[in-house]
């Protein structure tokens, strides 16, 4: 069993930052791409960013040019870098392996305006 604790959630003004940690408790995470996804209050939950084992990027169209993925495999762990944020940023975050039933238990983003 994997287990994914992300961190780093909070309350943020706009225009403000925050970066998000997602730390895996096993060695399985070098393996796969991680991603971000979010949801907001009566909304489906939409893939924000994902990376690949080999570092390759891919963004939501919302987020691009503001928010910033990376991994650390030595430390099983990514990040979420977000910069420029909105207050419709606002949502609940959580991390997963792509294509695994593994998901973190999620941290709250709240931007407000």
């Amino acid at each position: 069993q994997v287990q994914l604790v992300e961190s780093g959630g909070g309350l943020v003004q706009a225009g403000g930052s925050l970066r998000l940690s997602c730390a895996a408790s096993k060695g399985i995470f070098s393996l796969y791409t991680m991603a971000w996804y979010r949801q907001a209050p009566g909304k489906q939950r939409d893939l924000v960013a994902s990376i690949t084992r080999a570092g390759a990027t891919n963004y939501a169209d919302s987020v691009k040019g503001r928010f910033s993925i990376s991994r650390d495999n030595d430390k099983n762990t990514a990040y979420l870098q977000m910069n420029s944020l909105k207050p419709e940023d606002t949502a609940v975050y959580s991390c997963t392996i792509s294509g695994t039933r593994y998901w973190g238990q999620g941290t709250q983003v709240t931007v407000s305006s």
